[in-house]
């Protein structure tokens, strides 16, 4: 047994009191242990308390101080906390925060993440998070080489959306994906997962998402993906979508599609090259194509709620945005589960022109309202509609 295998070993016995939910119980998403004597589970979406919990607080600690070994990580008064994932085999994210930062005792949060089964034909119909339409959509503005952002809160299923639509990228294509955390899984044989690295217990050897980007872009990319943009790197990928690396994905914590770009701009902003707010601004209305907007839902559901696509700037230097499928609740069945459905809202693409001229033109179906030819007094594909926001941090 190797080194690897004894501290492998040793997490798994020290954390003995949620074991089974981590290694035996599929249904389980995540673990959340709130201290020794709390512990809590997702599945389904929804949180459950279970009757668990650990010895005392030292056990907890224990167990915690043993895992950032494993990750070749220090918790102690100078290292309140560490976010890491678990080395192969494991298939687990991992963030603890220790005392006395956390007021009621040692909190470990781990997420269990899965291979890429995930498929666009899944949400549709396992799901029922997308509609067929909304789906294919989709699947073509990834195919056309359009740059998606899939914007959502915490637990939402951004991820899980943004594996399903890398599966429509063609397999020739080579794609590099960079994560803080290496949690995506593609379909495509020919990808490149980089992921950052932080500094060591003396404080030397990080490696940030900027310094990741800065490297991708010599490795001959046709696709760059971001799991998640939540800092100045959000200008990078900004500036490599303008710069011909069109069909990027990317994910974003916002709770609209306006205010993911919003989102965008701010994220630009913590930059450190001091961009101006409207050269921000124009930078983020130009490069984004496509948000697909995702929510957990009362019942625990994971939806896609909203397409939209970017229509630049506006009088007054606002962002203008076209709701191409919006969520239809309909109502709630006899056990709680939200019934609807994502609908077309009839607005015409402002790709329909580029669509009908573009390699996947023969895969589009020309007599639905997304790309019909253009009615004659209809308005410009450079208007958008008034979903709009004065001008934000300005």
């Amino acid at each position: 047994m190797d080194r690897a295998d004894v501290y492998r070993s040793t997490v798994r016995h020290l954390f003995a009191p949620v074991a089974d939910l981590l290694y035996n119980d599929d249904s389980v998403t995540e673990v959340l242990i709130n201290g020794p004597d709390q512990i809590y589970c997702e599945r389904a979406g929804r949180l459950e308390k279970v009757d668990r919990r650990f010895p005392d607080e030292h056990a907890l600690m224990a167990a915690a101080q043993n895992l950032a070994e494993y990750v070749r990580r220090r918790l102690d008064d100078k290292h309140h906390s560490l976010d890491a994932r678990l080395p192969e085999p494991e298939k687990f994210r991992v963030h603890v925060i220790i005392p006395p930062t956390s007021r009621v005792g040692v909190c470990v949060s781990i997420r269990k993440f899965k291979l890429a089964d995930t498929t666009l034909d899944g949400l549709v119909n396992d799901k029922q998070s997308l509609s067929a339409a909304g789906s294919e959509y989709l699947r073509l503005m990834v195919r056309a080489h359009r740059n998606v952002v899939v914007a959502g809160g915490t637990g939402s299923g951004k991820t899980s959306l943004l594996n399903a639509l890398s599966a429509a990228i063609p397999a020739h294509e080579r794609v590099v994906v960079i994560e803080d955390l290496s949690e995506l899984q593609l379909h495509q044989e020919h990808t490149v997962y980089l992921e950052a690295r932080p500094a060591g217990p003396d404080g030397k050897g990080a490696v940030t998402i900027r310094d990741l980007f800065v490297d991708s872009l010599r490795m001959r990319p046709d696709r760059i993906l971001v799991g998640e943009v939540r800092r100045g790197e959000a200008l990078d990928l900004i500036q490599s979508m303008l710069s011909g690396h069109d069909g990027s994905l990317t994910t974003v914590h916002a709770s609209s599609p306006l205010l993911a770009l919003v989102r965008l701009e701010t994220l630009c902003l913590m930059n450190d090259v001091g961009l101006p707010v409207y050269v921000a601004r124009t930078q983020v209305a130009s490069a984004v194509h496509v948000i697909a907007q995702v929510a957990r839902m009362a019942d625990g559901s994971r939806k896609v709620v909203s397409i939209a696509e970017v229509m630049g700037l506006g009088k007054g230097d606002r962002y203008r945005v076209r709701e191409l499928f919006a969520f239809r609740r309909t109502g709630t069945d006899a056990n709680g589960k939200i019934l609807g459905s994502l609908e077309p809202t009839g607005k015409r693409s402002r790709f329909a022109d580029y669509m009908r001229e573009s390699p996947v033109a023969d895969e589009i179906d020309l007599t639905a309202p997304l790309f019909a030819p253009r009615a004659k007094g209809s308005e410009s594909d450079s208007e958008g509609d008034a979903l709009v926001i004065t001008r934000s941090g300005s």
